[in-house]
């Protein structure tokens, strides 16, 4: 069977619509079924549905990005987007953060700092908590491929790092692009072969690329149905016989 490929995180760097599709047309042509993009809180829903209606040949998944200053700022923002968006991600800017975020059965994905190697807070602390309330590690490649030596070493330093410790407490690596352009884009078995880069084998890449992000993406759409009562508990049948 084929495997499905997901990137989950393209970045508009505006709200041009154009914009939005040339990023979306170029995921699609380079092989990834699911993409997910970022939309601020406040998008027109039928904006989404428009492009979802234009691009029926690739599976949208609404996403929103938290970069909350502390833990109380982001217990806020979590109670007022969690059920609009399919993907919820958190930019953890502090140690703080991290640990809420890692905690919170609401997050779906923690990231850092892009480029910045010193706001990377992903310790073993952090690893325990994820592992526990089924949050993963979200490595975005694109800064990989732009940034140069020595900022990009440091980089890879501390991503090798993070993904020893998320191997060794079992939290799920996802890796996204983080593109806010089409020519950060690269094939899925691009990121893949980047992936030894951060001591990831081929089978493991493939799975951050694949089988990890989709997971994400079939459970939240189980919990943003009009059926979902709580954790593991569904309606599967509705009438006045039940």
């Amino acid at each position: 069977m084929k495997r499905v490929y997901a990137d989950l995180h393209l970045r508009p760097p505006s709200g041009r619509i154009e914009d939005i599709k040339f990023l979306i047309e170029r995921a699609s042509s380079l092989g990834y079924s699911i993409v997910g993009l970022t939309f601020p809180p406040d998008i027109d829903r039928e904006t989404i549905k428009a492009l979802q209606r234009e691009f029926s040949n690739i599976d949208l998944v609404t996403r929103i990005d938290l970069s909350p200053k502390n833990a109380g700022e982001l217990l806020k923002l979590l109670s007022k987007v969690r059920w609009k968006f399919e993907i919820v991600a958190v930019e953890c800017a502090t140690r703080e953060v991290a640990l809420q975020a890692a905690k919170d059965r609401r997050v779906d994905l923690i990231f850092f700092a892009l480029e910045d190697p010193k706001k990377h807070f992903f310790g073993i602390s952090e690893a325990k908590l994820a592992s526990e309330k089924n949050a993963a590690l979200e490595v975005n490649m694109s800064p990989i491929l732009y940034l140069t030596s020595p900022s990009r070493i440091n980089l890879l330093r501390v991503l090798r790092r993070e993904a020893l410790i998320a191997k060794k407490y079992n939290v799920p690596i996802v890796i996204s692009s983080g593109a806010s352009n089409p020519y950060m884009l690269r094939r899925p078995e691009d990121y893949a072969f980047l992936a030894f880069l951060i001591d990831l084998d081929f089978h493991s890449a493939r799975q951050a690329l694949s089988e990890n992000p989709r997971t994400i993406v079939e459970r939240n759409r189980k919990k943003l149905s009009e059926n979902y009562v709580c954790s593991g508990v569904y309606i599967v049948r509705r009438g006045e016989d039940c």
